[in-house]
């Protein structure tokens, strides 16, 4: 099971988890400023450059980006985790609403919820085969490596946001934190 906080601190896994799902959070509220009327919407670019993907279209990958902590954990955990296999059904890379994203994404954190608690400090260093690295690397680079991407197109989705009209601002993307003089420790700002 995952690791508790000790004495010491929090535990690396929990740290992570933390991360994660801040980051899975900020992306459900950035999908749920997402006008319906512009899936189609993509942004303007000079003449010559590579055509962008559309807004309809990013939702879809974002969902694809939190596939990968699945497919993750599932490689890791397989017995623990063997009806992860079924989420391969669910549609990603399409373009889809924002009403059809927001659902989606709640299924894929509650199963990457599921995959931290076997996850343990130790276990982090646990190789794992992946269709990129088949030889295999850690876990923690391959849950890293899915963290990247989702914040990489979180901030698109911002961006695109911002290009769309809508207003967005940092709060929008960031869940900000302030040290507490008396603790020293970082606490999360209410919205």
């Amino acid at each position: 099971m995952m690791a508790e906080q000790t004495p010491a601190g929090q535990s690396l896994v929990l740290s992570l988890a933390e991360k994660v799902f801040e980051t899975i959070e900020r992306t459900d509220h950035l999908v749920s400023l997402v006008p319906g009327h512009l899936l189609g919407w993509r942004p303007e670019l000079p003449p010559g450059a590579a055509e962008v993907t559309e807004l309809g279209q990013l939702l879809g990958h974002l969902l694809d980006c939190l596939s990968g902590f699945c497919a993750a954990f599932y490689r890791a955990f397989p017995k623990q985790l063997a009806d992860f296999v079924e989420l391969r059904s669910i549609a990603v890379n399409q373009s889809c609403s924002p009403v059809e994203a927001r659902t989606r994404i709640k299924v894929y954190e509650d199963h990457i919820r599921r995959g931290f608690k076997y996850c343990t400090d130790e276990g982090l260093a646990t190789k794992i085969s992946t269709i990129f690295v088949p030889e295999g690397t850690t876990l923690l680079t391959v849950l890293l490596g899915n963290l990247e991407h989702l914040i990489n197109h979180k901030y698109q989705l911002f961006f695109y946001l911002k290009l769309a009209g809508v207003r967005v601002g940092s709060r929008d993307i960031y869940k900000w934190r302030r040290v507490s003089e008396s603790s020293g420790q970082a606490t999360v700002e209410p919205e």
